[in-house]
């Protein structure tokens, strides 16, 4: 058996990479870039890449090229193409969770301008308006009223909206500065990056408007990383004076404050989906009823911390000190070849 990982520094290939060079597994470093890349796993059982959001050369064939390896190629793959097509795309998102037996929160799409401003004038406020993409809660605004509302949706079919907002967030790196939350080397290498080759790769989202209903009273959102048949869970507070949880830092990883119907929840839907992995963010209407709000494939390397132990899909909880959760991924995938073979 041999693993081809796809290595980029400060991602899950790290990981991977040291867990095969401790346990003796043989492995191979490719890279997904390279025109010959379906010839470098020629003598290869499984393919493993952390592909990012954040950059662009992901976004323009990663999912294409995972779906060929593991439809066409007979590998496994990390991810696997089932959870991984809809990552960074929540129109996607929208259709494939209508689908399934969950509750998740009424949304709206609309494809052309009359459509959104005659939908606009009979519904009610707050809508949260998003794009189809962004992580930590970029893209996402509270829209207050009508006037909001019409004037998005007229930016939204004439001039778009950028994917990442370089002022927007230009001006976080500086009031994390100003707070003595990173030093002036690193704000300085953000007004850098707004400028540099790849920055001038982001595309504008236009043509679409996404409106997703509001729900009240939630201070906080639970996320839940689902791993094969294990699982782990993080409640993330919202931002101060802010609806938003996704990027806030307030995290508390204490099982028993993790309601167990979200655990429930995720590993049910990931049974449905036949996915490998899946992220789910979840929160509760006032009547105490589960909404899922958003899933992805991943999330950030930072989230390797600590844990007091995890979840089995049976529902039962186990202390643990010492969980590495990217270790249960190539782990997963290790199990996914023998069973294979």
């Amino acid at each position: 058996m041999k693993i081809a990982i796809h290595h980029r520094p400060n991602s899950y290939s790290e990981y991977w990479i040291d867990y095969c060079k401790r346990n003796n597994y043989q492995f191979k470093i490719v890279n997904a870039y390279a025109n010959d890349i379906l010839d470098q796993l020629s003598d290869c059982d499984a393919f493993m890449w952390h592909f990012s959001h954040k950059i662009y050369k992901d976004h323009l064939f990663a999912k294409q090229l995972i779906y060929v390896i593991q439809k066409h190629l007979g590998k496994i793959t990390y991810p696997a193409i089932n959870s991984c097509w809809h990552f960074d795309d929540k129109i996607g998102q929208r259709y494939l969770l209508e689908t399934i037996s969950t509750q998740t929160i009424p949304t709206s799409i609309f494809y052309s301008y009359h459509e959104s401003f005659q939908w606009i004038k009979h519904t009610s406020f707050p809508k949260v308006f998003k794009l189809r993409s962004g992580v930590a809660s970029s893209n996402v605004q509270l829209v207050e009223n009508i006037k909001q509302a019409k004037n998005l949706s007229k930016r939204a079919f004439c001039n778009g909206f950028q994917k990442n907002s370089h002022l927007i967030r230009i001006a976080k790196r500086w009031k994390q500065y100003r707070n003595g939350g990173c030093t002036l080397k690193w704000f300085l290498k953000g007004l850098i990056t707004r400028c540099s080759y790849k920055e001038r790769f982001d595309k504008e989202e236009i043509g679409y408007i996404y409106f997703q209903d509001f729900v009240p009273d939630n201070n906080y959102d639970t996320r839940v990383f689902v791993i094969g048949n294990r699982a782990v869970a993080v409640k993330r507070l919202n931002r101060e004076n802010d609806f938003r949880a996704s990027g806030s830092g307030m995290l508390i990883y204490d099982n028993e404050q993790i309601d167990i119907e979200y655990i429930k929840t995720a590993f049910e839907i990931n049974r449905q989906l036949n996915a490998q992995s899946l992220v789910f963010d979840f929160m509760k209407r006032k009547n105490g009823q589960v909404v899922l709000s958003e899933i992805s494939y991943n999330c950030g390397i930072e989230s390797n911390i600590s844990y007091p132990g995890f979840w089995t899909n049976d529902l039962q909880w186990h202390n643990s000190s010492k969980i590495n959760i990217f270790n249960w991924i190539i782990e997963d995938v290790i199990e996914k070849v023998l069973n294979k073979s």
